[in-house]
């Protein structure tokens, strides 16, 4: 049984379109295995703020698909963009930016 729908905004669309499709391939797997399984190693929550990530490793390079819930709709998340990972640690700017497309998105 499926968790969740996944919506995409165009910039996550973007990202997906342009990144190795081997990459692609396995990030959209990894969100459908979410849909359906609770597995931090492809979908966790950031810490200190409302945005979710989608995981992927794929020839040493680790793939992020930002996302949030839609609280109007219980079981309905939304991916707004996405990055490649350099370094450990998230890029606040990258966290914001999802911050800000869910407010926008929401109406908040």
């Amino acid at each position: 049984m499926k968790r969740f729908d996944v919506e995409y905004l165009p910039d996550a669309i973007a990202f997906l379109e342009n990144i190795d499709p081997k990459a692609a391939l396995k990030l959209v797997y990894n969100i459908s295995k979410s849909q359906q399984i609770i597995d931090v190693r492809f979908f966790r929550k950031l810490k200190n703020s409302n945005i979710w990530e989608f995981r992927a490793e794929q020839d040493s390079n680790e793939y992020r698909l930002f996302a949030f819930w839609n609280i109007q709709q219980n079981a309905f998340v939304v991916c707004t963009h996405g990055i490649l990972k350099k370094k450990q640690k998230t890029p606040q700017k990258e966290i914001d930016k999802a911050e800000q497309l869910r407010k926008q998105y929401l109406g908040l």
